[in-house]
């Protein structure tokens, strides 16, 4: 609710619910009490940010079949993750054989072998 002062330059503004912007050309965003990010728990959290550094490093790596296959898990992985708030023991065990068959280049990066730990931690061994 708005309304003008006695002098008409003043603006009251009552009781507001929701997202509301004021002035010209804004964008509102409103995330009615964060219900649109499930909760991750910290050993997908540390999955998640090793897919993502993972994945930026083999943006820069020479694309053979392997890495092509690797970067399509890490970005299913990440989805899922980021959609669900875990990734699920079927897309963990993809996620690792494609590690396995993209060895050579991830054995060379750091990230790599975070990821590889990761999904160790969650599927164990």
């Amino acid at each position: 609710m708005t309304s003008h002062d006695a002098s008409g330059k003043g603006i009251h503004i009552g009781s507001v619910q929701g997202a509301f912007a004021i002035g010209d050309h804004n964008t509102v965003t409103h995330n009615a009490g964060g219900q649109d990010a499930p909760a991750v728990d910290p050993a997908h959290e540390e999955l998640l940010r090793a897919v993502r550094t993972l994945r930026e490093d083999l943006a820069r790596a020479v694309e053979t079949p392997e890495v092509q296959a690797l970067t399509t898990e890490l970005a299913d992985t990440e989805e899922e993750i980021t959609g669900t708030g875990a990734a699920a023991p079927g897309r963990l065990a993809r996620l690792r054989g494609a590690l396995s068959d993209a060895g050579a280049v991830v054995g060379l990066l750091a990230s790599g072998a975070a990821v590889v730990q990761a999904v160790a931690a969650l599927v164990g061994g």
